[in-house]
C-alpha cells in the first residue's frame, strides 16, 4: 500500500488527515469512500502553479465526473479552478453550489436536449461539441432565446497514446469529436457560416487516461496550434483558447510508476511556449 498526501499509519491503524480510519467507520459504517482535503487542494495550487495560471492567464479545470458534490465544487471554486461537466446531474449539483457559471465547461458525446437547453438556460461558459447533431440545436435552443453560446469543437487528433484500450479517445476510430481527416471538422467550420448564435472560440482534444508518457502531449500540441494556425488562415477564425484534456497517470498499482505534475505541467507549457513562437 503506497500512503498519499496526509495518510499515515500508526499501531497498525490508517489514518487520514489525522483521522483514524478505524473511528470512521465505526461512526459512519461500511463502505465509505474518505477524500483528502489538503492533499485536494495541494494538488489544485500545483496545477495553477506550474501551468502558469496567474501569471499567463492559462486556466485549469476539474473533471466533475471524477468526484462531485457541493463541497467538491466549493473547493475548486475557492482554489481558483474552472469546471468540466458531463451531464445534467453534474451541472445541477454545480448550480446548487453556487458555482461560477461562466467557468463551467459542458462536455460529453451524448448530451440530451434537454441537457443542453439546461446548459444554456444556466449560462455556462463554453460547450464543447462533439458532432453535428448538438451543433444544429445548439444553434437552434439559442435562436428561439436571442441568446449566443461560445463553443470548442472537440477533435480526435489520431494520436494513440500509451494505455489501456478501452480509455483511449484520441485515436482515429474514436466515438469522440470531429475527426480531422475525414473532413468532418471543416464541415462544422463551414456551417458556422449559417448559424448567427454560436460563436468557436477554441478546439478541445482528450487523448485518454492513465497516460504515463510526456510524449504523447507533445504531439497534441503541435497539432492543435498548427490546426488553429489553419483555421485563421482558411477561414480568418481567431481562436484565442485550446484545451489539451487530462489523462495524466496517477498511482493504481505498485508496478505504476507516474511522473509529477510538475513534469507533465512543466512540459507542456513549454512546448506550447516554443509552438507559438514557430508559428508567428
Amino acid at each position: 500500500m503506497k500512503l498519499h498526501g496526509n495518510m499515515s499509519i500508526r499501531n497498525n491503524t490508517l489514518y487520514i488527515g489525522g483521522v483514524s480510519c478505524t473511528e470512521l467507520v465505526n461512526k459512519y459504517s461500511t463502505p465509505l469512500y474518505v477524500f483528502d482535503e489538503g492533499l485536494i487542494r495541494e494538488n489544485c495550487r500545483k496545477y495553477n502553479k506550474y501551468f502558469k495560471v496567474e501569471e499567463n492567464k492559462n486556466k485549469v479545470a476539474y473533471a466533475g465526473k471524477a468526484f462531485l458534490t457541493l463541497y467538491m465544487c466549493k473547493i475548486i471554486k475557492e482554489e481558483n479552478l474552472s469546471l468540466d461537466v458531463v451531464s445534467g446531474g453534474e451541472l445541477y449539483t454545480a448550480h446548487k453550489a453556487g458555482f461560477p457559471m461562466e467557468n463551467v465547461l459542458f462536455h460529453g458525446n451524448n448530451k440530451t436536449i434537454d441537457e443542453i437547453n439546461m446548459g444554456i438556460e444556466l449560462g455556462v461558459g463554453r460547450f464543447v461539441v462533439d458532432n453535428f447533431y448538438e451543433l444544429d440545436i445548439i444553434e437552434d435552443i439559442c435562436k428561439k432565446r436571442n441568446k449566443v453560446q461560445e463553443i470548442y469543437f472537440r477533435i480526435t487528433p489520431g494520436i494513440e497514446a500509451h494505455t489501456h484500450d478501452y480509455i483511449k479517445t484520441g485515436q482515429i476510430d474514436s466515438k469522440f469529436g470531429f475527426v480531422l481527416i475525414n473532413g468532418d471538422l471543416y464541415e462544422a467550420i463551414e456551417k458556422l457560416y449559417k448559424y448567427k448564435n454560436i460563436k468557436l472560440v477554441g478546439l478541445h482534444a482528450h487523448i485518454g487516461s492513465q497516460i504515463f508518457d510526456i510524449e504523447p502531449y507533445m504531439d497534441e500540441v503541435d497539432i492543435m496550434m498548427d490546426l488553429v494556425k489553419e483555421i485563421k488562415i482558411k477561414y480568418n477564425i481567431d481562436l484565442k483558447e485550446i484545451d489539451l484534456g487530462g489523462g495524466i497517470g496517477v498511482y493504481y498499482i505498485k508496478e505504476d510508476n507516474p511522473k509529477s505534475i510538475q513534469d507533465f505541467c512543466e512540459a507542456i507549457i513549454k512546448r506550447a511556449e516554443q509552438k507559438c513562437k514557430k508559428l508567428e
